[in-house]
Order: structure tokens, then C-alpha cells, then sequence
């Protein structure tokens, strides 16, 4: 049975196992497997329906647009090249279909409404969110290390939040100077089920993401708050204690590493393992130049994420040493 070090503070390392390699290691197999991207279901609705409305009907459904851009991010393909290998496919499985040319992909990209999917049956989650960059334009990093930056460096921050499984609940693209608190209310408002427990880092020690998060009725919030931290709410002052309030008054009676290990504030790494994920998957790097396209292209990363998270996953247990 496999077994894998994960670091801890202090430098030590803790020993894990996987329980259900088999259907793991199956899974990942599975991941490469092109029906994943040209499943029956896709290819029964690869052309649009008439609309009955005036004017020129689409030629493809989103289905098919969404399938070869899915592709075109995973392999890492220019826009022709996913025409041609979205053809070879047909021609060598003796499909009977087309490709959607070039231009239709790039057209049709920028206004691709991208679903995310995830588990719809979920009544209770305990969500995670933090942020990182994806660049956009400028020199790679080997280049910049030995030689510095040279002309604009450009990115896209992508937001996401994580389900303590591993699952994508919601993402957002944004301009990299936008703060990564700024989004909350927006990523809350992708998720249906109830919020048992939300973590984030020193970032999101906002007002306003408490009042969003008071707004769903969060039972336990584990986000630190900044260093200098002040009380908002006395405890002469009426009505309940506020959130907030109550992780600084922890972590001054027990000190930080308490307070993390009492609420389960180490749970926060999986959103960093899922970032992780994602550029070791598709890259560090956005393919499409235009700024629509780039949401559609880096929604459609998450989208296939989740499809890899639904072939199965790890479940690991630690290993006393």
C-alpha cells in the first residue's frame, strides 16, 4: 500500500497511507481517458437545437464548445491545433461529427456560461476559500530569478472555495488587484447548502465578510484575525457575542496554535493542495489573451477538477511512527 510524508511544523514529517488505492490508482487512469471529455451525452447534443427565433442559428451547442475548450485547456493546445485534434478523434473513432472551427471556439469562449460541477445533494458543508495568481503575460520565473523582470507582468487571480472533501463549491476570476475579501459575498452566493464551518487566512478579517457570513448563519468561523486586533463587540454591549470577538479572546488566553488546532483552522490547506492541483494540472499560465476568455478558460480548469474529484480520490489516515 502507497504511503506519502506530509510536512508539519517544526520540520517533522508525518507518515500516511492510502485505503483505497486500488480504486484510487484506477481513477487516475481514468483521468486521461478522452471519453471523460466525450462522454454519449455530449455527443447526443453536440449540435444546437433550433431556437424557433429569427436569424442565424448556432451550429454547435454549448456542450460541444464547452468539450473542445475543455480540452484545448487540458492539453495545453492553441485554438487550431484543439480544432484538429478534436477532428482526429472523430476520424479515428468514425464519429460522425465535426469540429467547430477555430473562430467559432474563440467567439463562442467569450461568452461560454461555464457550470460548475459539484455534488447537489449536499444538505451541510465545511468550506474553505483563499485566492492565488494565474499569470497572464510577462517572463517566466527562471528568467526573472536570473535576470529580473523586464516589461509588464501581468495576471488573474482566481478565488475558490473548497469543501473539507477536496470539492469545488464555487470559484471567481478577478483583476489581480482585487482583494481577495472583496469576493466573499459573491462565492457565498454559489452555495446552497448550509455553512457549518468557514476558514480563511488574516485576508478576509473583514466587517463586512462577517456580515456575510452572519447573513448565511455560519455556526463556527476560523479566520485569524490581524495582529493588532481590537474587540468590536464588549461584552456589555447587548446582543450574542460576535464571532470574531471570540477566536481574539482565544488566542490570547491559549496563544495561536491552540486556538488553530481548537478550530480546525489547519483544515484551510486544502484550498492551498487544491491551487496546488490546478497549476500542477494545467499550468501556471493563461492561454487565451482576451479577458472573457480568460474567465471561461480558468472556470473551465475548476469545472474539470471537479470531474477528476468525481473519478475518486485518496483517503489517507495517518500512520503511527
Amino acid at each position: 500500500m502507497p504511503t506519502h510524508k506530509r510536512r508539519r511544523k517544526g520540520g517533522q514529517r508525518k507518515l500516511y497511507r492510502i485505503r483505497n488505492w486500488p480504486e484510487y490508482n484506477e481513477s487516475l487512469k481514468t483521468r486521461g481517458s478522452l471519453e471523460i471529455w466525450l462522454s454519449p451525452a455530449a455527443q447526443q447534443a453536440w449540435y444546437a437545437e433550433p431556437t424557433g427565433e429569427p436569424g442565424s442559428p448556432g451550429v454547435y451547442s454549448d456542450a460541444a464548445i464547452t468539450c473542445c475548450l475543455s480540452i484545448r485547456k487540458l492539453f495545453k493546445l492553441p485554438l487550431r491545433q484543439t480544432q484538429g485534434f478534436v477532428r482526429s478523434i472523430f476520424t479515428q473513432t468514425n464519429v460522425s461529427l465535426k469540429s467547430p472551427d477555430y473562430t467559432t471556439l474563440s467567439r463562442r469562449g467569450r461568452f461560454l456560461l461555464v457550470k460548475l460541477p459539484k455534488d447537489a445533494k449536499k444538505k451541510k458543508v465545511r468550506i474553505s476559500v483563499d485566492s492565488s495568481g494565474i499569470k497572464v503575460t510577462g517572463e517566466g520565473e527562471w528568467k526573472v530569478k536570473k535576470h529580473g523582470a523586464e516589461g509588464r507582468r501581468g495576471w488573474k487571480k482566481i478565488h475558490v472555495v473548497i469543501d473539507a472533501d477536496g470539492e469545488v463549491r464555487a470559484t471567481d476570476v478577478t483583476d489581480e488587484d482585487t482583494a481577495d475579501a472583496s469576493v466573499t459575498k459573491s462565492l457565498l452566493s454559489q452555495e446552497a447548502a448550509t455553512i457549518e464551518w468557514f476558514g480563511a487566512d488574516g485576508a478576509y478579517d473583514k466587517r463586512h465578510v462577517y456580515t456575510a457570513l452572519a447573513q448565511r448563519d455560519v455556526a463556527q468561523v476560523a479566520i485569524p484575525p490581524r495582529r493588532n486586533a481590537k474587540i468590536w463587540r464588549h461584552g456589555n454591549r447587548a446582543g450574542p457575542k460576535h464571532a470574531r470577538d471570540e477566536n481574539l479572546r482565544q488566542i490570547r488566553k491559549k496563544g495561536r496554535p491552540h486556538w488553530e488546532e481548537e478550530s480546525n483552522y489547519h483544515q484551510r490547506s486544502l484550498v492551498e493542495n487544491t491551487m496546488f492541483r490546478f497549476k500542477t494540472t494545467f499550468g501556471e499560465k493563461v492561454l487565451a489573451r482576451e479577458d472573457s476568455r480568460q474567465r471561461t478558460e480558468l472556470k473551465l480548469g475548476f469545472s474539470m477538477l471537479n470531474t477528476m474529484f468525481q473519478l475518486g480520490m485518496p483517503d489517507s489516515y495517518a500512520v503511527a511512527v
